[in-house]
């Protein structure tokens, strides 16, 4: 059986594309290796379609940890049987692009966004230079590039004049069960449910504002905001909740496996997607929990960003906020509950949508990429 080894800087946990992608290649017929980082606070996981190796480091974050664990990986991968290699973003593709040169692999790059232009980089110049140079060096060379939506693959191609495959990440189908309740969950009935769910909750996310939507000045009543996952702001977000006393109004639960994490979904009244285009990264951003949303049949209130409204418009699953103002998300989330059968005909929208954007309708496109790399 052909082993593909998919690399990426998480603890593979997580990363719901990365799975899902191994998942299609083990229904093929490959042997997925997924490697990652193993953090102090990372869960077992062993999945059926897929083995799992965790690299440890000493560094858990910023370049040391980059250097470290882009060296173990490189020797990891040196002397271990594969037949293709995935880099997952340009944080991995160093090593996995020097042992594919020494040991004549294919390689398949998977970017799973804009990555320099990303507010994290944007705002450091020399981390900028660094993966700017880095990114020019590479991405010239490799032969089949995947990424997540058609805006960024234009972007690079206008970078780089390279034609890019588009995987949209979009959760897999699944018919309309019924869910564990509320209380089962541990949240309250009979109190809409404000959801914005995400593994980066981070810095331009809008975040911060959808929290202040919720002081009594704006007039949010008896409303829960229910924040899960995690992020590089959390402890952050946390204080501002306690300093502006909002802790019975916003509560937060930490990442959990994907089947819990849509139990949760499932039970939204709205979910939230807010970023901003502060950077080109969040421009262009088709966020994940934008599609698991949809799936799970929860109306959406999005930033008026061109990936976002063009999915909402098409479909009509929700409103489009048209800024950032905290009295803007305030005034677009009460007119949403205030209104139910709206909400009912969104609710409706999003079941139908979910027949069509859905990860099964991407697999024949990774199917003829994949089956072409080892032909």
């Amino acid at each position: 059986m052909n082993r593909v080894i998919f690399t990426v800087t998480n603890d593979v946990f997580t990363d719901q594309r990365v799975n899902k992608m191994a998942q299609t290649l083990h229904d093929m017929g490959f042997h997925p290796l997924l490697v990652g980082v193993k953090r102090p606070d990372s869960p077992p996981f062993n999945p059926a379609y897929a083995s799992v190796k965790r690299i440890s480091v000493i560094f858990q974050k910023g370049f040391l940890f980059y250097a470290e664990f882009n060296l173990k990986l490189f020797f990891f991968l040196l002397f271990t049987k594969v037949h293709l290699l995935v880099a997952n973003d340009l944080d991995t593709l160093l090593p996995v692009h020097l042992v594919a040169r020494l040991r004549r692999k294919p390689l398949v790059y998977d970017t799973h966004e804009y990555f320099t232009g990303s507010p994290e980089i944007e705002d450091r110049p020399f981390r900028r230079w660094f993966w700017k140079s880095l990114e020019k060096y590479l991405f010239p060379r490799q032969k089949t590039i995947i990424t997540v939506n058609e805006s960024i693959a234009a972007l690079y191609e206008k970078d780089f004049g390279k034609k890019l495959h588009v995987v949209r990440n979009m959760p897999r189908y699944r018919k309309p069960v019924e869910m564990p309740s509320r209380t089962e969950l541990g949240l309250p009935e009979g109190l809409p449910l404000i959801l914005l769910q995400g593994s980066g909750i981070n810095v331009n996310r809008g975040t911060e504002e959808l929290i202040e939507a919720f002081l009594p000045e704006y007039g949010i009543r008896d409303a829960l905001l229910l924040i899960i996952g995690d992020g590089n702001v959390m402890e952050q977000l946390r204080e501002k909740v306690r300093d502006q006393h909002l802790e019975k109004r916003v509560r937060f639960l930490p990442k959990m496996p994907y089947e819990q994490l849509m139990q949760h979904t499932s039970n939204a009244t709205i979910g939230v997607s807010l970023d901003k285009p502060g950077s080109l990264n969040y421009l262009y951003s088709l966020p994940n929990k934008l599609f698991d949303y949809i799936m799970a049949g929860t109306p959406v209130l999005v930033s008026d960003l061109p990936e976002l409204r063009r999915i909402v418009e098409k479909y009509q699953v929700g409103k489009i906020s048209k800024n950032h103002d905290p009295s803007q998300i305030a005034l677009c989330i009460k007119e949403m509950l205030n209104d139910p059968e709206q909400l009912s005909r969104w609710r409706s929208n999003c079941l139908e949508a979910a027949k069509e954007i859905n990860w099964e309708k991407e697999e024949g496109v990774i199917r003829g990429i994949y089956e072409r790399q080892l032909r």
